[in-house]
C-alpha cells in the first residue's frame, strides 16, 4: 500500500498518537515515525518501554521532542488470592515510577497520567467483590502515586469487557470510585469508544469536568458489526456511528485542554504500514475531532490534570485521605 493514497495531513496540535494504534512499530520506530509526521504528542504502553528498558526510552523519549500523553496500563487490581494481589500492588507501583520517569522525559507539557484497567473477574469471585478489591488497590497506589506527582487515571470499559477485563463500566462507577479515594491524583480516561453507548455519558463528562477529574481523552470509533475478537473492534474517528461533535465539545466545555489520543486496536490498522496509518490517523482525527477542539492543547493552554510543570497545584481542592481503605496475567493489549 503506498502512503500517497492518503494526503499528508498536518496533524492537530493537541492530537496524541497512543503506541497501539501502530502496534507493530517499536518504541525507537513509533518515535520517530510520530515526530516525522508532524504530531507533538504520543501515548505509550509499559511492553515496548520494557523492551528497550525504561532509561533507553527516556531518552529516546527526550530525544524525539515529543509531549507524553499518558502510559497504559496498569490496574488489574481485582485478583482474590493475596499473593497474586500483592504482586499486582507492586506491579502498579513499577508502572508509577515508570510513568513518572517518561513525563520528566517528555517535551513541556507532558503529562503524568497513568492509566488504570480495573481487571475482571477472578474464579470463584463475583463482579460486586472484584469492583471492591479494584477500590481496595487503589486507595493503596495513591500514596505512592501522590509522592511520584503521577495521576492515576481510572478507565472504564465497555460493559462486553465486564468479565475479564474491566467490572468498572460507565464513567459514573469510575468517577464514584475517584471521589471515594479523596485524592486529587485519582483522575478518570474518558474514551469514546467504552462510553458513547451510555444516556448519562454527557452529564458525567460535566460531572468529571467540574471535580477536575478529566485526566486523558481518547478517541476511536465504533461500527458494527464487530470483529470476533470484539477487542480489536476499534476504528478512526468519522467511521463509525460516534457523536464526536458531542462529546468532544462536553469535554472541551469543562476546560479540559490536554491533548486527545487516538487509540486504536485493529488487525488491519495493525498490518498497514505504520508510516501509512500515522498520516491516515491524523487526516480521520482532523475530519472527525479537531472541528470541536477550542485550543492549542496542553503546550499552549492549561495544563492537563497532573502534567508537568504544573505539580504545584492539584486540578482540584483535595480532601483529607480516609484513614483506613475501605474494604471493597495481563496480555499487552
Amino acid at each position: 500500500m503506498a502512503l500517497t493514497e492518503t494526503p499528508s495531513t498536518t496533524p492537530h496540535p493537541r492530537l496524541s498518537l497512543n503506541q497501539a494504534t501502530i502496534k507493530y512499530a517499536g518504541l525507537e520506530e513509533a518515535l520517530s515515525l510520530t515526530a516525522a509526521a508532524g504530531y507533538q504528542s504520543i501515548g505509550l504502553w509499559r511492553e515496548p518501554v520494557a523492551e528497550v528498558g525504561l532509561q533507553r526510552a527516556a531518552q529516546l523519549l527526550s530525544s524525539s521532542g515529543l509531549r507524553f500523553s499518558s502510559l497504559c496500563r496498569g490496574g488489574f487490581l481485582t485478583e482474590a488470592d493475596d499473593a497474586a494481589f500483592a504482586a499486582s500492588l507492586a506491579e502498579n507501583r513499577r508502572a508509577i515510577a515508570e510513568t513518572a520517569a517518561l513525563a520528566e522525559a517528555g517535551a513541556a507539557g507532558s503529562a503524568p497520567v497513568l492509566v488504570l484497567v480495573a481487571g475482571g473477574i477472578q474464579p470463584g469471585s463475583t463482579v460486586h467483590a472484584a469492583r471492591e478489591r479494584f477500590f481496595q488497590g487503589l486507595c493503596e497506589l495513591v500514596p505512592d502515586a501522590a509522592a511520584a506527582g503521577v495521576t492515576v487515571a481510572i478507565e472504564p470499559l465497555h460493559p462486553m469487557y465486564a468479565s475479564d477485563r474491566a467490572v468498572i463500566s460507565t464513567l459514573e462507577q469510575a468517577l464514584d470510585l475517584a471521589e471515594e479515594a479523596e485524592s486529587p491524583y485519582v483522575g478518570v480516561v474518558v474514551d469514546s469508544f467504552h462510553i458513547w453507548w451510555d444516556p448519562q455519558v454527557l452529564a458525567q463528562i460535566r460531572r468529571a469536568g467540574a471535580a477536575g477529574r478529566i485526566a486523558s481523552y481518547q478517541v476511536c470509533d465504533w461500527r458494527t458489526p464487530l470483529e470476533t475478537d470484539v477487542l480489536l473492534s476499534r476504528h478512526q474517528p468519522g467511521e463509525g456511528v460516534i457523536d464526536f461533535a458531542a462529546m468532544t465539545r462536553a469535554v472541551e466545555n469543562t476546560g479540559y485542554t490536554g491533548d486527545v489520543e487516538v487509540e486504536l486496536f485493529n488487525q488491519s490498522i495493525w498490518d498497514a504500514e505504520p508510516a501509512l496509518t500515522v498520516q491516515q490517523t491524523a487526516a480521520s482525527f482532523q475530519g472527525a475531532v479537531a472541528p470541536y477542539l477550542r485550543g492549542a492543547g496542553s503546550a499552549g493552554g492549561e495544563a492537563p490534570l497532573g502534567s508537568r510543570p504544573a505539580a504545584a497545584a492539584p486540578a482540584f481542592t483535595p480532601k483529607e485521605p480516609p484513614a483506613q481503605p475501605p474494604h471493597q496475567s495481563q496480555d499487552h493489549i
